[in-house]
């Protein structure tokens, strides 16, 4: 696949990557849990029909700057910032898991700077009858089976480029989980419900079937909460981060729906 452009912002004094590729209008996109060592399958088939722009989050692949976030609305400030740099305020916008709870608070909290909302399995609720599963509290050979239907998919992704140094890349890893833990430990828990009738925007919930992070059950928790117009699609064969376990058929979901 070709690479899509890169260029660099800055928020708090911090580079943060993103990504361009595609035509069409404008979809905004925030990776979800451990971010985006490279460019994905869907993103590729996303960018057939729109102008895909993927800001990498402090901490993230391609990122730095979350040490200095120490709260839930430093982040949500941090955020911000970063969409706007990107040019995507007012525009469609969406994320998976850890991305997908951030684009519902900017959905919420600042309604003219999203058109319509993309959901992909997002943390944010907790349900004691069906908590979550705590991604930060396992083994790291143990995260990809709770992140994807197919482990090896998960290996995949997160697989250190030929570019990149043998030493440095698990470290760019752990950075990155540490990064989602400062923002959402524990069990990403950050009362989101209290604001999902903010949102304004029309909204597409989409949920793997194999969710073993967040269970399949909290898409319609995230359907109730939200009283602007929402439709939900479930994505069989498919685990939390279900754009890398069925990327045809989220893409799908997302364009058609779109």
């Amino acid at each position: 696949m070709n690479e899509p452009q890169t260029l660099t912002v800055d928020v708090n004094g911090f580079p943060c990557r993103v990504w361009r590729k595609g035509n069409g209008p404008v979809l905004g996109w925030l990776a979800g849990f451990g971010g985006l060592p490279r460019w994905t399958p869907f993103l590729d088939r996303l960018a057939e029909k729109r102008t895909v722009v993927v800001p990498s989050l402090p901490g993230f692949p391609g990122a730095t700057g979350h040490t200095v976030l120490d709260n839930h609305l430093d982040w949500i400030v941090a955020v911000r910032q970063l969409l706007a740099k990107a040019g995507l305020d007012g525009l469609d916008l969406g994320g998976a898991s850890v991305g997908g709870s951030f684009v519902a608070e900017m959905a919420a909290i600042f309604p003219a700077s999203v058109k319509k909302l993309v959901l992909l399995s997002p943390f944010g609720l907790f349900d004691d009858k069906e908590p979550p599963t705590d991604p930060w509290a396992q083994r790291a050979d143990n995260v990809g089976a709770i992140m994807c239907a197919d482990p090896e998919t998960w290996k995949t992704l997160i697989a250190a480029p030929e570019s990149a140094n043998s030493v440095e890349w698990p470290i760019e890893m752990t950075r990155a989980a540490e990064a989602s833990a400062r923002a959402f430990w524990p069990l990403g828990n950050t009362q989101l419900a209290k604001r999902l009738p903010l949102i304004k925007a029309p909204t597409l919930i989409v949920w793997g079937e194999q969710d073993r992070v967040q269970p399949p059950s909290y898409a319609r928790l995230f359907a109730n909460g939200i009283k602007a117009k929402s439709d939900v699609r479930m994505i069989a064969g498919a685990g939390h981060l279900a754009d890398l376990d069925q990327p045809e058929a989220v893409a799908k979901a997302v364009l058609d729906w779109l």
